[in-house]
């Protein structure tokens, strides 16, 4: 009798991706880096948005342009590993597992300084543990993020956002901070300089990971050709505008970018435009976002060495194998949970700064995949646009690759030493580069005696 392998059910419409993009992006990050921003460029919060947004827009079109030749899951190193070379796609892929491999701690590094800076009697260390090992629970016994619970997640966040905004308005209106609903100094002021904004765009990036989550959704998404490109770039500009509005509008509030605590500066700013309940709820808000937004990172990040185990990419002994009662990749779990420990010795600027480096690194290279297709294709005789396969991507490439270097200088160390990893560990697999790399699969194939696990 023939088999059929299993295969991802196409059920996902546009407005579906577009959600999906945006809570992965979760909307109140905008309000908990706020602070971080807000210090480095001097009070020009929204100016660095802006910037990040630029550079995502153009990094979106080239997404777009290359989820449209290419209509399956595995984003970056997908597209890199069929435009480039099998070797470039490996280590791109290296690069954006040190996005999903390090961004749970990062979540939880934010949800513990708020948490701490309200109940400054509990120890810091506490907080990070309670994240870590709640989180880590719920994905060994299974817990699922469905649709419908991200939905309801969105609507949280936007209901926060909005009494936020509302109350900022009314404050502003009263006269406190700028005392006015309109002003440039946001934008630029006396103390704000071009290279203290290129920093924080580099640090707002964070803002906008998961605008390109959504490409590993090519395979569940009807019309993907059309769908998936049309997604990545509504996604940039909603979570892009909604940084921008928010980060302008709590920067009319507290002008500048002096904090006592910079790394819970917005969660001070709620008690002080709507009183000890507002900021109650603001932190509950917050708190409850990050712990959700965790949940799915780490879901994710044990999902992607899972795939990387069953492919032998990594020991399959480990990572390749799901629990046999709770069907969850637990090695894979417990490893990020191990990993989100260094959460105790870092802080958030670096740590943002440091899952950036595979940010920008992973741009980077689809930009320059799109500009491979052009190349491609003249030798084919096949006659591409020069705008949208050169000029934009050119553009994305050279922008992700400004943001790159002006992040802080401690997460491009750690980042280069990430990469040297992926190198030796390439030249380890490919048995010194003599062979092509194992391709790993973002798809729920599985071989007879694994199962796809159910916490994702």
């Amino acid at each position: 009798m023939p088999t059929h392998e299993p295969a991802l059910a196409r059920t996902l419409g546009l407005r579906a991706v577009v959600l999906f993009g945006l809570a992965y992006m979760t909307p109140l990050i905008v309000l908990g880096i706020f602070g971080i921003i807000a210090e480095t460029t001097a009070g020009a919060t929204p100016s660095a948005y802006l910037l990040a947004l630029g550079a995502m827009l153009f990094t979106a079109y080239s997404y777009g342009r290359m989820a449209r030749t290419y209509p399956v899951a595995g984003s970056a190193y997908t597209y890199v590993r069929r435009a480039i070379d099998s070797r470039a796609g490996f280590l791109v892929g290296w690069a954006v597992l040190l996005d999903y491999f390090f961004l749970p701690m990062v979540i939880w590094l934010i949800g513990a300084a708020y948490l701490s800076a309200q109940f400054p009697g509990v120890p810091f260390s506490l907080w990070v543990l309670a994240f870590i090992v709640l989180t880590t629970v719920l994905n060994v016994l299974g817990i699922r993020v469905a649709q419908r619970a991200n939905a309801v997640l969105m609507t949280f966040q936007i209901l926060v956002l909005v009494f936020f905004v509302l109350l900022a308005f009314r404050s502003l209106v009263a006269g406190s901070g700028a005392g006015s609903l309109f002003a440039v100094t946001p934008f630029l002021n006396g103390d704000s300089t071009v290279s203290g904004i290129a920093a924080g765009a580099a640090i707002a990036a964070y803002s906008f990971l998961g605008f390109d989550a959504v490409t590993t959704l090519t395979e569940e998404t009807r019309d993907p050709r059309r769908t998936i490109p049309r997604a990545i770039l509504l996604v940039a500009l909603i979570g892009g505008g909604i940084f921008v509005f928010v980060a302008y509008v709590t920067q009319l509030v507290h002008p500048g970018g002096v904090f006592e605590d910079s790394s819970s500066a917005a969660s001070d700013i709620a008690g002080a435009i709507g009183g000890s309940l507002f900021g109650a709820v603001f932190l509950a808000g917050l708190v409850v976002a990050q712990f959700a937004s965790g949940l799915a990172a780490q879901a994710s990040v044990s999902r992607l060495l899972f795939a990387m185990g069953r492919d032998s990419v990594l020991p399959r002994r480990l990572f390749g194998r799901v629990h046999p009662r709770f069907r969850t990749p637990v090695a894979g779990i417990l490893l990020s949970g191990l990993v989100g420990l260094l959460a105790l010795q870092l802080d958030v600027t670096t740590s943002t700064s440091f899952i950036n480096f595979g940010a920008f690194t992973a741009f980077t290279a689809v930009n320059l995949s799109v500009i491979a297709l052009f190349l491609r294709g003249r030798r084919s005789g096949e006659r591409l646009p020069v705008l949208g396969y050169v000029v934009v991507p050119a553009i994305g490439a050279a922008v992700d690759l400004w943001l790159l270097t002006n992040l802080d200088g401690t997460a491009i160390t750690l980042g280069m030493v990430w990469l040297a990893l992926g190198v030796v560990y390439l030249a380890v697999l490919t048995r010194g580069f003599r062979q092509a790399p194992p391709e790993v699969r973002f798809t729920d194939e599985e071989p007879a005696d694994s199962a796809v696990p159910a916490g994702r």
